[in-house]
């Protein structure tokens, strides 16, 4: 039974830091993609970073280059979104996702989906 699970949210003062982590079960991670996305409230879910399978390249928004780290540890089956000088507008429900092998950036191509983990920057 396929399972993704992120953790590692909670509430951080602008300009802190927090590593998100996904880690899947019931299939390997190795010929996924995985993209990281977040909602905030009353605003549409848009994928902030995404890794590939194939050579582990990586995409971000622009809002958070720069900040925002992604990688994946395959031998864990986990991804992880470190993210660095947090801002409130970074405010959301982040969610992990996977799709076969490289980044579509497209929503609805997602294999499976977490059930996320909110982020609350504010002081």
């Amino acid at each position: 039974q396929v399972h993704i699970v992120e953790s590692g949210g909670g509430l951080v003062q602008p300009g802190g830091s927090l590593r998100l982590s996904c880690v899947v079960s019931g299939f390997s991670l190795d010929n996924y993609a995985v993209g990281w996305f977040r909602q905030a409230p009353g605003k549409e879910r848009e994928e902030v970073s995404c890794i590939s399978s194939i050579d582990g390249s990586t995409t971000y928004i622009d809002p958070v280059k720069g900040r925002f780290t992604i990688s994946r540890d395959n031998g864990k089956n986990t991804a992880y979104l470190q993210m660095n000088s947090l801002k409130p507008e970074d405010t959301a429900v982040y969610y992990c996702a996977v799709e076969r092998l490289s980044c579509s950036h497209n929503y609805y191509a997602m294999d499976y989906w977490g059930t996320g983990t909110l982020v609350t920057v504010s002081s």
